[in-house]
């Protein structure tokens, strides 16, 4: 499975190509430089791999949620690749992402959102795949709203906002990993996924995940 896949929900860019069961990985530092080097970096790991574009099975792309600006790009350039080379588009969640990273069997994933609030999920591993529980939300920490159970968490807003979500949490937490942040290994692991179960969608089709207005 070949796909392509670009991560830039947060100010910690990356695009990957899965090719051969290996990944080839390239870190966008900084949102100013994410709209300059994402397509650069993308056609740079295709000659690495001596890859052409239509060898491609999909293009992955993070879909949030994340700042806006960062979830745009990142749909329209998988947008434009996938339509010049009559492409699939697997659309996978940031949050989700975010939470095949720690390996946990329960994960509670949440990124800073500012304005003064967070992006969170609870996701459920199932067969090596963090499978959600409900629908990703944003609202303040003091919000946030966590299912039965312990938890591990992940994410930036653990960072930002640590006593509001301790408070929310009531040591229902087994770990935090809050230095983490979705990369583009692991929306280019779910999408292929995606594509291995017929799951994407045509590139008119692919969007942003917002949630927040």
């Amino acid at each position: 499975m070949n796909v392509l896949s670009i991560e830039t929900a947060t100010e910690h860019g990356s695009v990957a190509l899965l090719h051969a069961g290996e990944l080839l990985v390239r870190r966008v530092r900084g949102a100013a430089n994410h709209s300059e080097a994402v397509l650069r970096d993308l056609m740079q790991l295709l000659a690495e791999a001596g890859l052409p574009v239509t060898a491609l099975d999909a293009v992955a792309f993070g879909a949030g949620p994340g700042a806006f600006t960062g979830l745009r790009l990142a749909c329209g350039v998988a947008q434009g690749i996938a339509l010049g080379a009559d492409l699939g588009v697997a659309v996978v969640g940031s949050l989700q992402a975010l939470a095949l990273q720690t390996g946990a069997a329960r994960v509670l994933a949440a990124t800073d959102a500012r304005m003064g609030e967070i992006y969170h999920a609870t996701f459920i591993t199932d067969d090596g795949v963090p499978q959600p529980v409900g629908e990703p939300r944003c609202s303040a920490p003091l919000a946030l709203e966590l299912p039965p159970g312990e938890w591990l968490a992940v994410g930036s807003a653990f960072r930002v906002w640590p006593e509001e979500l301790e408070v929310r949490t009531a040591g229902r937490l087994v770990g935090c990993l809050a230095d983490l942040h979705p990369r583009a290994e692991e929306v280019a692991r779910l999408g292929a996924r995606l594509a291995a179960g017929g799951e994407l969608v045509t590139p008119e089709l692919a969007a942003p995940l917002y949630v927040r207005d």
